[in-house]
């Protein structure tokens, strides 16, 4: 393997395409997206599930992906990243990690912010490889729009 593609498919990576956190689709859910990267083909099926309580702490984040194995792990984990957590307290992870993804390189990931995506930002040098790794997290944000449109 090429030292590029051992700087792309780190071990974490490859665990979580192989052990995906919080994978299969679950209800409850408030909100379903499908998204299709039509310059590879993987796609993701997101379900979003919203506290009962009025806040907008991410009770539950279930996914059904199908694709390379960046877009696997990243799908696994944002979930685990995501689940527990109020979406403005996570706001800020996911502007940092779009923000490295995008970058090229050129931003170093901040470990504590965005824990385990770390491991993905290898991508970030690779533009093609940039959409399949941010995929899940457009479904997220789709998802998460839609819920808010039911909640009124």
């Amino acid at each position: 393997m090429s030292s590029q593609l051992s700087a792309l498919y780190t071990e974490l990576v490859i665990e979580h395409d192989k052990r995906p956190l919080h994978a299969g689709l679950r209800e409850p859910f408030e909100a379903e997206v499908h998204h299709v990267n039509p310059t590879c083909g993987d796609e993701i099926t997101l379900r979003l599930h919203l506290a009962g309580d009025g806040t907008e702490r991410i009770e539950d984040l279930s996914y059904d992906a199908v694709g390379c194995a960046m877009s696997r792990a990243s799908a696994s984990i944002m979930a685990d990243l995501l689940i527990g957590h109020g979406v403005e307290e996570m706001e800020p992870v996911r502007t940092h990690f779009e923000a490295a993804m995008g970058s090229r390189g050129r931003i170093e990931g901040d470990e504590d912010l965005i824990g385990d995506g770390v491991a993905l930002l290898g991508a970030a040098r690779f533009p093609a490889r940039v959409k399949c790794v941010l995929m899940p997290w457009k479904a997220y944000q789709a998802a998460l729009v839609e819920a808010r449109a039911l909640r009124g």
